[in-house]
C-alpha cells in the first residue's frame, strides 16, 4: 500500500511543482517530497522480502539501492535549487525542472524493488521521459539534439526489452508458468526452454545497456549528461545507471541457475571489456569534462559487469562498485556545477 501511496504522492507532488507559480510554495514541495522518499525508503526497510502490491518485493540489493537514491537525492534537488537560481528561469521552466526530477528519482527508486520484469520494463520507460524533459530544458538546438539522440536510442533499447520478454514468455509457456515474476523463474528457472532462454537474455540485456551506459547501446547517455543541466545529469549518471543494472542483475540471477550461465558470462565478458576499451579511448582525447564524466560512467560500468560475470566476491565487488559509483560521481557533477559558475565553460 506504501508503495501506493509513493506514486500517488510523486504525481500530486509533480504537478503542483508544474502548475504552481509561487516560489516558496514550489520549494516546500520539494521538502515534502524529500520526506516522502525517506519515509518509503525507512518503510521497505523494514518489510524486507516481503511481498507488495503483487509485484514488489524489496531484497537486499533493492534496499540498498533506495537508501543510495535517497542520500543522492538531498544534494541533487539542493543543487537543482542551486542551479535554478544562478540561472535567468521562469516559473514554468523552473516547475518543469523539478517535477521531472521527482518522476525520475521516483521511477528509479520504485524500478529497484520491482519483482516483474514488465514492471521494471514500464518504470523504465518512465525514467526516459523524465529524462527527456531534464536533457531538453535549456531549449536550444545543442539540447535538441541531445534529446533526440536520447530518445531514439531509449525507444529502441525499450523496444529491444520488449521483445525479449515476448521471448521469455514462450520460454515460460513451454515449462507450464504463467507468472513472470522474478520469484516464479528462480524458482522455475531450470524448467525454462534455453533456447527461448537464450533469445531473451540477449534481447534484455542489450536493451538494458542504454540505462547502464553499456556496449552496445553505451552512447544514450553521452550527449544527454553532457546537455542536461549539471545537477540532472548527476542523476543520470548514477540513480539512472543503477536502473539498468538491476534490470540486467536480476534477469542474470535467472540465467544464473540455468546451464546457460557460462554462455551468458561470456556475453557479459565480451560486452564488459569493449566498454572498457571504448570507454578508454575516448577519455584520454575528450576535452569537454562533462563528456568525459559520461565517458568514465561507461568504463565504471564495465568493470561492474566483470565483476558479476566473474561470480563469487566479484558479484559483492560489483554491488559495491555500484554503490561507491553512485555517491562519487554525482559528487563530481555537483563540483562540475560549481566550477562552471566561475568559469563559464567545459573544457579541461
Amino acid at each position: 500500500m506504501i508503495i501506493g501511496i509513493f506514486l500517488i504522492g510523486t504525481l500530486l507532488i509533480s504537478g503542483g511543482l508544474f502548475f504552481n507559480r509561487n516560489t516558496v510554495v514550489n520549494y516546500s514541495f520539494l521538502i515534502i517530497y524529500l520526506a516522502l522518499l525517506w519515509s518509503f525508503c525507512i518503510h521497505e526497510l523494514g518489510v524486507i522480502n516481503s511481498t507488495q502490491l503483487e509485484f514488489f518485493k524489496p531484497d537486499s540489493l533493492g534496499i540498498l539501492l533506495l537508501l543510495t537514491i535517497g542520500v543522492v537525492s538531498i544534494p541533487a534537488l539542493w543543487h537543482g535549487y542551486r542551479y535554478i537560481a544562478t540561472h535567468e528561469e521562469t516559473p514554468k521552466s523552473r516547475g518543469l525542472f523539478f517535477a521531472a526530477m521527482i518522476i525520475l528519482i521516483s521511477a528509479c527508486a520504485v524500478a529497484y524493488i520491482s519483482n516483474h520484469i514488465a514492471v521494471i520494463w514500464i518504470f523504465t520507460e518512465i525514467t526516459t521521459l523524465s529524462a527527456s524533459a531534464l536533457i531538453y530544458h535549456h531549449r536550444n538546438i545543442r539540447a535538441l539534439e541531445g534529446v533526440w539522440k536520447y530518445v531514439f536510442i531509449c525507444a529502441i533499447s525499450i523496444t529491444f526489452i520488449y521483445i525479449g520478454i515476448l521471448f521469455l514468455s514462450l520460454s515460460i509457456k513451454q515449462a507450464g508458468i504463467e507468472d513472470l515474476s522474478f520469484d516464479s523463474l528462480y524458482a522455475n528457472a531450470s524448467t525454462l526452454n534455453p533456447f527461448w532462454l537464450k533469445l531473451a537474455f540477449l534481447f534484455i540485456f542489450t536493451g538494458f545497456t542504454a540505462k547502464l551506459g553499456l556496449i552496445p547501446m553505451y552512447t544514450a547517455g553521452i550527449d544527454a549528461k553532457d546537455k542536461a543541466p549539471a545537477p540532472a545529469g548527476a542523476l543520470l549518471a548514477s540513480v539512472l545507471m543503477n536502473v539498468g543494472f538491476v534490470g540486467i542483475f536480476r534477469f542474470y540471477a535467472v540465467i544464473a541457475r540455468t546451464p546457460l550461465l557460462p554462455w551468458a558470462n561470456t556475453i557479459m565478458i565480451v560486452a564488459a571489456v569493449l566498454s572498457v576499451f571504448v570507454a578508454t579511448v575516448y577519455m584520454t582525447r575528450i576535452k569537454n569534462i562533462k563528456r568525459m564524466f559520461a565517458y568514465s560512467g561507461i568504463e565504471h560500468m564495465g568493470l561492474v559487469i566483470l565483476g558479476l560475470a566473474a561470480g563469487g566476491i566479484g558479484t559483492y565487488a560489483a554491488i559495491l562498485h555500484i554503490v561507491l559509483h553512485s555517491f562519487v560521481k554525482p559528487s563530481l557533477f555537483f563540483q562540475f556545477n560549481q566550477i562552471y559558475r566561475v568559469y563559464q565553460s567545459k573544457s579541461i
